[in-house]
């Protein structure tokens, strides 16, 4: 009975479930980042909007796995799919190493009363960080292959 469940489970959904629990806690290092520039304390924070630059991108790249799981789920096959899927964890990724780099100088040009915010921020990024790593192992464990982890070149992104 065992051996014919897992025959009947989408492998896809699994990743489907992980790449989403990771665009939900990218969902709240965006709100609560951009939060800041709306007030008045913290709307000028050093950064804040450095790590922005690498946060669209990072969140673009989430998006565009999310719909290529979505889509792999519902039962479309194409290699392609997957290839865009793997591109976008590995430039996610990337990005993810900026993001983080402007959230240390935001969490140590924040006032006393906002480092506790900060750090709260930090650790939903952790969590978006932790959930996308979990996806690129899930992926690997199916045999999925990933592209060459590179930085991409002059501060550019591929959006693709």
């Amino acid at each position: 009975m065992h051996f014919h469940y897992l025959y009947r489970v989408n492998p896809w959904t699994q990743i489907l479930m992980l790449l989403q629990r990771s665009l939900y806690a990218e969902e709240m290092v965006c709100a609560m980042s951009s939060q800041l520039f709306h007030i008045p304390k913290t709307k000028d924070l050093k950064g804040n909007s450095e790590m922005h630059n690498h946060l669209v991108p990072a969140s673009y790249h989430r998006i565009t796995a999310v719909g290529s799981a979505q889509r792999l789920t519902n039962g479309e096959q194409q290699p392609s799919i997957v290839e865009t899927m793997t591109a976008c964890i590995i430039h996610a990724e990337n990005q993810d190493k900026k993001v983080r780099d402007g959230l240390k100088i935001m969490e140590e040009n924040a006032t006393p009363d906002f480092r506790p915010f900060i750090k709260l921020i930090i650790q939903w990024q952790n969590q978006a960080e932790s959930y996308l790593s979990q996806t690129k192992t899930a992926l690997k464990s199916m045999g999925i292959s990933f592209p060459i982890e590179s930085e991409p070149q002059s501060g550019e992104y591929n959006v693709y």
